[in-house]
C-alpha cells in the first residue's frame, strides 16, 4: 500500500473506532495497552521535573559538563521520584516525567519536588564547585505538579511506541515547569488542597507554600515554594 493510502486509512480507522476504557490501579506499562482505541483511566497526580536555561548552559559550556549536569539531574530526580513511590514514565532531554497514585500522592510528588530542590541545592551544586572550582555555573531547576483524571493511550508505529498521558494534569505539570522566578517547586491548588499538613507547613509553624495567580493559565490558583526536604 502507497504511504499515501496508508496514512489515510490508520487516520480515518482513529476517529471512526470506538474507544474501549478500563479503570487502573497501577501506572500501565507500554506493553499494557493495545495500539488501537484502547485507553486505561487514572486518577493520577503528575510530576515534572526540568532544567532551568539549559539552552544557554549547552551554548556555554563543554559538551562533556552539559551532559554531566543532564546526567546529575536526572539520575537524583529519578531516584527521588522512586524513593518517593512515583513511576517515571519519560526522559524528555533535561527534564523527567512522573506519575503517582494511591492516596497520598499529591503529598508524594509535592515532597518529592522539595527533596528535588534539596538535591540540587545540597548535592549537585556543591558537587560542581568543588570539581570545576573556576566555574559559576549553578544549576537551577523547577519542578510542577498537578492532579487530575487520566487517560492513558498507546501511539506510534509498532516498534517504535510509547504512551501518550491525556489530561490536565500532564499539561499543566509541563506548563508549571516553564515558570523560572526562583522558586524552584510549583504545586496547583488541587494539589496543595490534598496536602498532608507536614508538606504544607514545617515544624516551626512556618507555611512552606506561597498562593499566587497563575494568569497564563486564566488566573488558575497555583502554589510556589522555595523550602526544601532532607534527604536522610
Amino acid at each position: 500500500m502507497a504511504l499515501n493510502a496508508e496514512l489515510t486509512a490508520a487516520v480515518k480507522k482513529t476517529f471512526k473506532e470506538e474507544w474501549t476504557k478500563r479503570e487502573g490501579v497501577v501506572v500501565p506499562e507500554s506493553e499494557d495497552i493495545g495500539l488501537g482505541n484502547e485507553a486505561v483511566l487514572l486518577d493520577a497526580t503528575v510530576l515534572y521535573a526540568d532544567l532551568a536555561g539549559s539552552t544557554a548552559m549547552v551554548q556555554s559550556t563543554t559538551q562533556s559538563f552539559s551532559a554531566e549536569v543532564y546526567k546529575t539531574y536526572l539520575y537524583c530526580a529519578a531516584r527521588i521520584v522512586r524513593s518517593e513511590g512515583g513511576a517515571i514514565t519519560a526522559y524528555d532531554g533535561d527534564r523527567i516525567m512522573a506519575v503517582f497514585i494511591g492516596e497520598s500522592r499529591n503529598t508524594s510528588a509535592a515532597r518529592c519536588g522539595l527533596k528535588i530542590n534539596y538535591a540540587v541545592r545540597e548535592i549537585i551544586n556543591p558537587a560542581i564547585a568543588a570539581q570545576y572550582p573556576k566555574t559559576d555555573f549553578r544549576m537551577r531547576q523547577v519542578v510542577g505538579v498537578d492532579s487530575s483524571s487520566l487517560w492513558v493511550a498507546r501511539t506510534g508505529v509498532r516498534g517504535a511506541n510509547d504512551l501518550v498521558w491525556v489530561g490536565r494534569a500532564a499539561n499543566y505539570a509541563a506548563k508549571l515547569t516553564e515558570i523560572d522566578d526562583g522558586h524552584p517547586t510549583w504545586i496547583t491548588a488541587e494539589v496543595y488542597n490534598k496536602l498532608n499538613k507536614s508538606t504544607k507547613v514545617s515544624r516551626d509553624g512556618r507555611d512552606m507554600w506561597e498562593r499566587r495567580s497563575w494568569n497564563a493559565m486564566g488566573g488558575a490558583t497555583v502554589y510556589r515554594s522555595s523550602w526544601w526536604w532532607r534527604i536522610d
